[in-house]
C-alpha cells in the first residue's frame, strides 16, 4: 500500500489550491479583533458572563532562559495522574475499564510513590450480581476497588471509563490529602469535567440527577463530583495551592458562544486551543531565492519566548456546572459558591509548538499576590521541563499502564470470563498492519 509519485503530486497540488483560499494573516486578525473587542468579558446570548478575565486582560511572554533561572517559589510540590487501559468490550456483554491512580512528589518520597489506587469498573447487559468491593494489596499500600457501573442502554464505554478514571484520581487524592504540605498538580482539570459533561447527554443526565431515583446506584457520579468539592474545600480552607495541568485542552466554550452570535466576526477555529495558539504563537518570515531565482518564503516561530494570558473565570461548557449560581447536582458547598468557580490562564511553549491551560479554584486565585505565584511557577516549570511540571510528569509514569501490561490484562480476562473480546473489522486489520 503505498502512493506512487504520481498521486503524490496530484495531494500536493490539492494543497496549493487549498493554501490559495485559507489566508493564514487573516485568522490572526480575527483572532486579535476576538481577542481586543470580545473577551472582556465573554457574553452569551442570553447575556450572562461566559469568560471574564479577573483583574486585565493581557498578553505577556518571558524569555524561556530568564524563566528556568527563576527562584523556586514552592520548595514542595506534587502530582496526582490516573492511568486507564482504555475501555474494553467482552462477547459476554461485560464492558469495563481499569484504572490505576498515583501521586508523586517533588523532592522524591518513594513511599508515596509506592502508594496506588486501582478501580476496575464493569457494565454487564445482563445482571450478573457484581458486588462492590474494596481490598488491600502490596502490604496495605494499594487501595483495590471493584465497582458496578451504573445501567444505561448507550455509552457504556464512557461511563465505565470516566468513573473508572475520576474514582481512582479523586479517591487517591483524598487518601493521602494529609501527607501534602505542598502544591498540587491534578493532570487534567480540577474536576472531572468527562462526568460534568454527561448532563448535556438525555441518555446519561438522569445518573447526575434525581431523574430514574439514581441516588443510590453503586457507581453514582455524584459521589465522584462530590470528591472533587472535597479537594476544593480542603486546599482553599488550609490555603494550600491546586492546579490542574491541562496538557491537551480541548474545551469549546469561546469558539462555540462567539459562532452563536451574530455581532462577533466568523470563527475560523475549531476549538479553544486553535483559537489562543493563533493569539500566542510569535511568528516572522524568511524569504530566500531558490535555484529558479523565484523569492520563496518561509514561515519562522520564535522560539526563546513562553507566551500567556491573563487568568480568566469560566462559566462555559463543563465549568457552567460548577459556578456560583448552579445546583451543582444537589451537592453540598460548604465554602463561598464563587470559591468553586473554575478559573484558568493557557500558556504557549513554542519548542514543541503545543498549548497547555492551567486550572485552580477561584478560591486560590482571588488573591493577586498567590495567583502571581503560581503563575511565575509554570513558567519555571515549563521552561525547565520542555513540558509539563516534573512532579506531573512523574506522576505519569508511575500511573501509566503501559500497550504490555494492558494487553496481559485484557487476556486475563478473556481467560477468567471464559470469552473473548470484542472485535471490530478496523481493530483487526491495524492488529495485522502493526
Amino acid at each position: 500500500m503505498v502512493l506512487d509519485p504520481v498521486h503524490m503530486e496530484g495531494i500536493t497540488k490539492h494543497a496549493r489550491r487549498i493554501k490559495s483560499e485559507v489566508d493564514e494573516s487573516e485568522h490572526r486578525n480575527i483572532a486579535g479583533t476576538v481577542w481586543n473587542d470580545f473577551l472582556n468579558p465573554l457574553y452569551n446570548q442570553e447575556g450572562e458572563k461566559i469568560l471574564s478575565p479577573l483583574e486585565g486582560q493581557y498578553l505577556r511572554e518571558v524569555k524561556i532562559e530568564e524563566a528556568a533561572l527563576q527562584e523556586t517559589i514552592f520548595e514542595r510540590s506534587y502530582g496526582l495522574d490516573s492511568g486507564t487501559i482504555n475501555p474494553t468490550s467482552f462477547k459476554n456483554g461485560i464492558v469495563l475499564d481499569v484504572a490505576q491512580a498515583a501521586m508523586a512528589a517533588v523532592p522524591t518520597e518513594l513511599d508515596l510513590h509506592r502508594k496506588r489506587t486501582i478501580t476496575t469498573t464493569v457494565h454487564s447487559t445482563t445482571p450478573v450480581g457484581i458486588s462492590e468491593k474494596t481490598e488491600k494489596l502490596d502490604e496495605g499500600n494499594t487501595q483495590n476497588i471493584l465497582l458496578p457501573a451504573p445501567s444505561v442502554e448507550r455509552f457504556e464505554e464512557s461511563v465505565v471509563h470516566d468513573i473508572a478514571l475520576h474514582l481512582s484520581e479523586s479517591k487517591h487524592a483524598l487518601s493521602h490529602i494529609n501527607q501534602i504540605d505542598g502544591l498540587l498538580v491534578l493532570d487534567g482539570p480540577i474536576y472531572p469535567k468527562g462526568i460534568l459533561n454527561w448532563a448535556d447527554h438525555p441518555e446519561l443526565r438522569e445518573l447526575l440527577y434525581d431523574e430514574g431515583d439514581t441516588r443510590d446506584v453503586k457507581g453514582n457520579p455524584r459521589d465522584i463530583i462530590k470528591n472533587y468539592i472535597g479537594l476544593v474545600n480542603h486546599f482553599v480552607s488550609n490555603e494550600i495551592p491546586l492546579l490542574g495541568f491541562v496538557k491537551n485542552p480541548s474545551t469549546q466554550a469561546l469558539t462555540r458562544t462567539l459562532e452563536r452570535q451574530e455581532s462577533t466576526p466568523q470563527t475560523p477555529w475549531v476549538n479553544d486551543t486553535a483559537f489562543f495558539k493563533k493569539i500566542l504563537e510569535k511568528v516572522g518570515y524568511e524569504y530566500n531565492r531558490d535555484e529558479n531565482g523565484d523569492v520563496q518564503r518561509k514561515r519562522v516561530r520564535d522560539e526563546e519566548h513562553l507566551t500567556y494570558t491573563n487568568w480568566f473565570r469560566s462559566r462555559g461548557g463543563a465549568d457552567r456546572y460548577v459556578s456560583a449560581d448552579a445546583s451543582l447536582f444537589d451537592l453540598e458547598r460548604t465554602l463561598d459558591p464563587e470559591d468553586y468557580e473554575v478559573t484558568f490562564f493557557v500558556l504557549y511553549e513554542p519548542r514543541s509548538d503545543l498549548l497547555y491551560r492551567i486550572e485552580s479554584p477561584y478560591g486560590i486565585t482571588k488573591d493577586p499576590e498567590r495567583r502571581e505565584q503560581l503563575t511565575k511557577w509554570i513558567l519555571k516549570e515549563v521552561a525547565t521541563q520542555q513540558g509539563p511540571p516534573e512532579a506531573v510528569a512523574k506522576a505519569d509514569e508511575l500511573a501509566r499502564i503501559s500497550k504490555d501490561e494492558t494487553a496481559a490484562l485484557q487476556s486475563e480476562f478473556e481467560i477468567k470470563f471464559n470469552t473473548e473480546q470484542h472485535k471490530d473489522y478496523d481493530s483487526h486489520r491495524w492488529n495485522e498492519l502493526y
